[in-house]
C-alpha cells in the first residue's frame, strides 16, 4: 500500500515512532509519550506510597535500629551493639514463658476457629431453614471488639471455687456438673488454652463465612458427577469439595495465625498483666511503658514482626507464583 506525497514530496505517515517525514520520532517526544502512560497512575498512588514508606517501613527501620542499640533508658543516646539484645532476651525467665504461652494460644485458637468455622460453614452449606438468621448470629461476634469480648469472658471464666462460682462454673454447679468446674485461664498448664476460647468464639463466624463462600464456589456439576460415580455425600466433600478449598484454608490460617501472635487487648481485658497469661505483646508493653526500656521493647517488637512474617511472606510468595502461573 503506497502513501500519498505531501507538497514537499515526502511520504505521510510511516508508523509509530516516526515523524510525518518518515524519520524517527525525537527522543524527547518518545519520553513524553511514555510518561503519559505511567505518570498519572504514579501521581495517583504517590501519597499512599509516601505514607506507607514513612509510617510502615520507616517505623520498622527505626524499630530495628533501636533494637540493635543499647538504649535502655529514654534519655540515653544508645550505641550499636548488634544482636546482643536479641540473645539476652532468651536468658530471661519471662521471655521463654511468654513465647510458650503464645504458641499454646496460637495452636488452640487457630485449630479451634478452623474446626468450628468449617463445621458452621458445612451446616449452612446444606441449606438449613433460616440460614440468613443463623449466618447473622454466627457473624455477630465479629462486630465486638476484643476488649468487650474480654470483659464478658472474664466473668464467664471466673476461676472462683464452687461455693463462690460465677459464670460457667456457676452453671456447672447448678446442673451438678462439679467435675467441669476448673480454674480456666489461671490454670498453670491449660490456662492459655482456656484463654483462646473467647477468641475462637469471636472469629469462628468469620472463618465460617470464608468456608461458606468456598463451598458455594464449587460448581454443582462436579458434585453431581461424583454422586453419579457412586460417591457418598461425605465422599463428595472429601474428594471433590475440600481439595477446592485449599486456598481458603491457607488464607484462614494466615489471618488467624498473625492475629494470635500479636494478641494483646484480649489478654489484658481478661487477665491483666498476670504472669500466668503473659504473652510477647504484653511483655513488650510492660518494657516500653512501665520499665521504660526502649531497646528491649523494640527487640520484642522485632521478634513479633519476624513471627508474623513467617506466616505472611510464604503466603505472598505463593500468591504471586500462582498468579504468574495462571497468567501463562
Amino acid at each position: 500500500m503506497s502513501t500519498s506525497p505531501n507538497r514537499s514530496g515526502a511520504a505521510v505517515g510511516g508508523g509509530p515512532g516516526r515523524t510525518s517525514g518518515g524519520g524517527p520520532r525525537p527522543a524527547p517526544r518518545r519520553a513524553l509519550h511514555r510518561a503519559r502512560a505511567w505518570l498519572p497512575g504514579l501521581l495517583l498512588v504517590s501519597p499512599s506510597i509516601l505514607l506507607i514508606g514513612v509510617f510502615v517501613y520507616g517505623m520498622i527501620g527505626w524499630n530495628l535500629r533501636l533494637a540493635l542499640s543499647d538504649k535502655h533508658a529514654p534519655i540515653q543516646e544508645g550505641e550499636f551493639v548488634g544482636l546482643v539484645n536479641f540473645v539476652a532476651l532468651w536468658q530471661e525467665a519471662r521471655w521463654p514463658a511468654a513465647v510458650g504461652n503464645a504458641v499454646v494460644f496460637t495452636v488452640v485458637f487457630v485449630g479451634g476457629a478452623l474446626v468450628l468455622g468449617w463445621l458452621l460453614g458445612l451446616l449452612l452449606d446444606k441449606g438449613i431453614r433460616g440460614e440468613p438468621v443463623f449466618r447473622t448470629l454466627f457473624l455477630a461476634p465479629m462486630a465486638v471488639s476484643f476488649i468487650a469480648t474480654g470483659v464478658v469472658w472474664r466473668w464467664l471464666m471466673n476461676p472462683a471455687p464452687a461455693e463462690r462460682a460465677t459464670g460457667l462454673n456457676a452453671l456447672f454447679v447448678h446442673f451438678n456438673l462439679d467435675f467441669l468446674v476448673n480454674d480456666w485461664w489461671t490454670a498453670p498448664d491449660l490456662g492459655m488454652a482456656a484463654m483462646a476460647l473467647p477468641a475462637i468464639w469471636q472469629l469462628a463466624g468469620y472463618i465460617m463465612a470464608l468456608f461458606l463462600a468456598g463451598f458455594r464456589g464449587v460448581p454443582e456439576e462436579l458434585r453431581e458427577a461424583a454422586r453419579v460415580d457412586g460417591c457418598s455425600e461425605w465422599g463428595v466433600y472429601r474428594h471433590v469439595v475440600m481439595p477446592q478449598l485449599r486456598p481458603v484454608l491457607l488464607s484462614a490460617v494466615i489471618i488467624l495465625g498473625h492475629m494470635s501472635l500479636k494478641v494483646f487487648d484480649l489478654i489484658i481485658a481478661i487477665a491483666g498483666q498476670q504472669i500466668v497469661a503473659d504473652v510477647p505483646a504484653v511483655y513488650m508493653w510492660a518494657m516500653v511503658f512501665e520499665v521504660r526500656d526502649p531497646a528491649k521493647g523494640a527487640t520484642i517488637a522485632s521478634y513479633l514482626l519476624f513471627a508474623v512474617a513467617l506466616f505472611v511472606v510464604p503466603y505472598l510468595v505463593w500468591t504471586v507464583r500462582k498468579e504468574r502461573s495462571e497468567g501463562r
